[in-house]
């Protein structure tokens, strides 16, 4: 028989999820935001970023004016000029009120370039994981997408502010450093060195360079762990809130099955982990944070002192000495770029990573749907047929071992079909028919017609009784009688009044309650097909028997497979089919395999009997 030798989720060629596979940094940030600079949104992205890129220069160009003003007011207190003092106290309001404006603009197209880009990249992501049910296909693929909606919601915005932000910042630093070396070089002057006849123009030009230099390597040297930590941190902070998340969702199970302890226990692990996570990113801050502080103390004194003997032989005035020691600030600043954003570069890539796996992680699960060679079960849409034909069907689980096999069979308009059997073997039909478990092998002629899937826990949205019973259509579509009758047949009139209630009905209704609804939104949709898997496991027998031949009786064109292990309802269907796993262990695709010199024949094909 057929076995598998290489795992179906696995694109030839593509490497798995780690560490050495994944591109580098600012690879990923080109790819994340190529897109969205070059798509629809160009023509506005890109004129935010051109005047975001005037606004910048603005300021530069106010730091600059700034300089100069320092060097006039130093200049009129050594004079001791009234005039000239009150003089400088007209031009700082004007160059208050130019900052003001220049920054407030500044503000404003950043941030809305930030929201746009985190818009554009969180519908794109959002689209991408919802659509052809891959939200629920990557549970099942390798690779680093654990919680995707931390992922979309969180790791998103962090990125894409800190990008934008990062990127604004050094633009800043290189254009101020261009202007403040041609001012600290002209300020400066130059300088014997003690004992020589050499003279060094600008010397202080040369001296920021070293001092900033040797501060980014020793900056980099103690802010190094700040990345790893940080990446470690907001994993443990994602994994946390999704753990919260999930007891929220299903909140009275764990509180009918005592299960609090259990709850806290993991939680509280959970939290252990941040707490260590967040150990090792305080001392990896502790390091960068006590160069910081030194590097910063010394910054604007280091300046002064070394220019104080010119000052003091009366080569240079005190505006000249104040407008050096600043110009030598502004100039070491930007220079020290990569040590000042070490913790924002940390964050941004940390999230960017996330970002880019998930997004990587879902290219590659389409590549592998994609494969010429690949084994999977193959749905065909039927424009103009009244048949559901399933032929030379095999399906197996995501490791590859089968659950069914060489299953023929068809469901025609009006039939209904009862399927029993292997749990496993069941439930993976009824995903493989709506669209959601791709492993196997075989095709599915899907016919033409609205579909409705009813599994066991229908999903009822947070909102209005009537829009939870409509959905996923809009309760717009539908008016009140047809609601009242659709609960009236379901056993539900006493909820008619409640249909403008808004409420968390997955939390408030019991489990018979819900499948009544889902049933009721049956009745509303009239659809052509009907898939059902214990969709009346909460009935007893009587009740069941009776829903069930409502439901014939209300929608006799409509085709029904009740995948069902309740005893005693053949004579409700048409036929049975029974799904069974294979007698012994397979594993599908690859190369053929013999056993004991002879070939298997197939198992765990569906019997039929007569309804």
């Amino acid at each position: 028989m057929a076995t598998i030798v290489s795992s179906p989720d696995q694109t030839p060629g593509v490497q798995s999820d780690d560490s050495t596979s994944k591109p580098k940094f600012l690879r990923q940030m080109l790819r994340l935001a190529g897109t969205y600079w070059n798509g629809e949104r160009r023509v506005k992205a890109w004129s935010a970023t051109l005047l975001l890129l005037a606004l910048t220069i603005g300021q530069v160009a106010l730091t600059v004016w700034g300089n100069y003003w320092n060097r006039a007011l130093y200049d009129a207190l050594e004079q001791r000029s009234v005039r000239l003092v009150l003089v400088q106290v007209g031009v700082f309001a004007l160059l208050t009120v130019s900052s003001m404006v220049v920054t407030a603009a500044h503000l404003m197209v950043k941030r809305w370039l930030q929201i746009d880009w985190r818009a554009w990249l969180t519908e794109r992501l959002a689209s991408d994981w919802l659509g052809d049910a891959r939200h629920y296909r990557l549970l099942f693929v390798p690779g680093g997408h654990d919680n995707p909606d931390q992922r979309i919601a969180e790791d998103i915005r962090i990125a894409t502010e800190s990008a934008i932000g990062l990127a604004h910042s050094l633009t800043y630093c290189v254009l101020t450093l261009g202007l403040f070396i041609n001012i600290l070089w002209s300020v400066s002057g130059g300088i014997n060195v003690p004992g020589t006849s050499v003279h060094i123009p600008g010397y202080m030009v040369p001296l920021a360079f070293v001092y900033a230099i040797l501060g980014s390597l020793f900056g980099w040297t103690f802010g190094r762990p700040l990345v790893h930590t940080t990446n470690a941190l907001q994993t443990a902070e994602a994994t946390f809130r999704f753990g919260l998340s999930r007891v929220r969702e299903h909140t009275e199970s764990i509180a009918l099955m005592h299960g609090e302890h259990r709850e806290r226990t993991a939680s509280a692990a959970r939290f252990s982990d941040i707490i260590h996570s967040w150990n090792r990113q305080s001392f990896a801050f502790l390091g960068l944070l006590s160069f910081s502080t030194v590097y910063g103390s010394l910054l604007p004194v280091l300046p002064i002192l070394v220019a104080a003997p010119q000052y003091i032989s009366g080569a240079m005035s005190l505006g000249a000495l104040m407008q050096a020691a600043q110009a030598f600030e502004r100039l070491t600043s930007s220079l020290s770029w990569p040590v000042d954003s070490i913790g924002d570069i940390a964050s941004c890539r940390a999230s960017a990573d996330r970002v880019f796996s998930l997004y990587s992680d879902m290219r590659r699960l389409d590549a592998t749907a994609d494969t010429p060679d690949r084994h999977a079960i193959a749905l065909t849409p039927t424009e103009h047929c009244c048949r559901l034909v399933m032929r030379d069907l095999c399906i197996a689980e995501p490791s590859g071992r089968v659950l069914v096999e060489g299953l023929n069979d068809s469901l025609a308009r009006g039939e209904r079909v009862l399927v029993t059997g292997d749990p496993a073997a069941t439930g993976a039909l009824f995903k493989v028919l709506g669209g959601l478990w791709p492993w196997g092998d075989g095709n599915i002629e899907m016919p033409a017609g609205d579909t409705l899937f009813l599994a066991q826990r229908p999903f009822l949205p947070e909102g209005t009784l009537r829009e939870a019973i409509t959905y996923p259509r809009p309760p717009q579509d539908y008016c009140k009688d047809d609601m009242g009758r659709a609960l009236e047949c379901v056993g539900l009139t006493r909820l008619t009044p409640r249909l403008d209630e808004h409420d968390n009905w997955e939390q408030t209704l019991p489990a018979r309650v819900q499948q009544q609804l889902g049933l009721a939104r049956a009745l509303l949709l009239q659809p052509a097909w009907i898939f059902m898997e214990e969709a009346t496991g909460a009935f007893d027998a009587r009740s069941e028997r009776q829903i069930l031949e409502m439901l014939h009786r209300e929608l006799p064109n409509t085709a029904i497979l009740n995948i069902s292990f309740h005893s005693g309802l053949d004579d409700l269907h048409n036929r049975t089919m029974q799904l069974n796993r294979p007698a012994e262990t397979k594993v599908l695709f690859g190369q053929r395999r013999e056993e004991n010199g002879t070939h298997e024949s197939p198992q765990g094909a569906a019997e039929e009997t007569a309804g």
